[in-house]
């Protein structure tokens, strides 16, 4: 009987020993990208204030201005509300205002940053990575025109006379 009892507890022991179940383990990742623009940033001001800003046109430089966030390449595009800045019916247009993108304080390694582009309605890509990062700066340069082209849109009575337009930055993954 004691042989019966130890082969029987063998038998069921070794059933368990060998029983195997399966789990599938995915690690399913999906594409994250956030896009900041500096909250000391958010308003952007070209002032011509003398002859020679009108004749040369004017520059703000604003380092950091944007910061990413991306878990793979992606690019940042811009575009303006519309063709032109508005003060009341006058207009500037868009494309007479340059923008370029280049590397902030902590950028993204490997990234390419396009030339210098007119804004525009439509968007036109500042950067470009096939690599992604956290909270990796991105300095943006704005340009307005020279060679006088402004000088007609001075509103009487305005001072200064603003033109003004809403710029939107994106980030998609690629």
């Amino acid at each position: 009987m004691k042989k019966f009892i130890f082969a029987a507890f063998s038998l069921i022991g070794f059933a368990t020993v060998n029983a195997q179940n399966t789990v599938t383990l995915n690690v399913r990742l999906k594409p994250i990208q956030t896009l900041v623009v500096n909250t000391a940033q958010k308003t952007v001001n070209l002032d011509y204030n003398t002859k020679d800003d009108y004749a040369n046109g004017v520059t703000s430089t604003n380092a950091d201005h944007l910061t990413i966030y991306s878990t793979g390449g992606f690019q940042v595009k811009v575009k303006t509300a519309g063709a032109a800045l508005l003060n009341g019916t006058k207009t500037i247009q868009a494309n007479t205002i340059q923008v370029k993108a280049s590397a902030g304080s902590d950028p993204v390694n490997g990234a390419q940053y396009s030339a210098t582009a007119p804004l525009s309605a439509t968007e036109t890509t500042l950067v470009t990575s096939t690599a992604g990062g956290v909270d990796k700066k991105i300095s943006v340069e704005y340009k307005g025109s020279g060679a006088n082209a402004y000088l007609d849109n001075y509103v009487a009575g305005q001072n200064p006379a603003i033109y003004t337009t809403e710029l939107t930055y994106t980030i998609i993954s690629q």
